[in-house]
């Protein structure tokens, strides 16, 4: 099975929805597809818990398919959103003095996406 990371560090909308939709679209599939979000993209986290969000529904979806592997522990406490991770019920990811590790996805086999 082809597993594919996909490290998010854009914290605009705008590139994140690309993001839900495809690991939705690679689970359909039957790709394993992990969501690793990192650096500015953690300021979207009290947004995407928003049921008024447009994204709140996708959010959700990827969610439900367990398709997010976890939240940046490092940048999520620098840009204020620790907490709404962690009333979200998602791993915090600190492996790599404080952040994911990227090189811990290529070693288990993943190919890495970066947006």
């Amino acid at each position: 099975m082809e597993k594919v990371a996909l490290f998010v560090f854009n914290g605009d909308p705008m590139c994140f929805i690309h993001v839900l939709l495809n690991a939705l679209e690679m689970a359909a599939k039957g790709k394993k597809v992990q969501i690793v979000i990192e650096g500015a993209s953690t300021k979207l986290l009290p947004d995407l818990a928003r049921k008024e969000n447009p994204l709140h529904s996708l959010w959700g979806k990827v969610k439900e398919k367990e398709l997010v592997a976890g939240v940046c522990k490092a940048c999520s406490n620098k840009t204020g959103t620790l907490e709404s991770a962690k009333d979200q019920n998602l791993a915090l990811l600190d492996e790599m003095q404080g952040h994911p590790s990227i090189a811990k996805y290529q070693d288990e086999g993943y190919v890495v996406i970066t947006f």
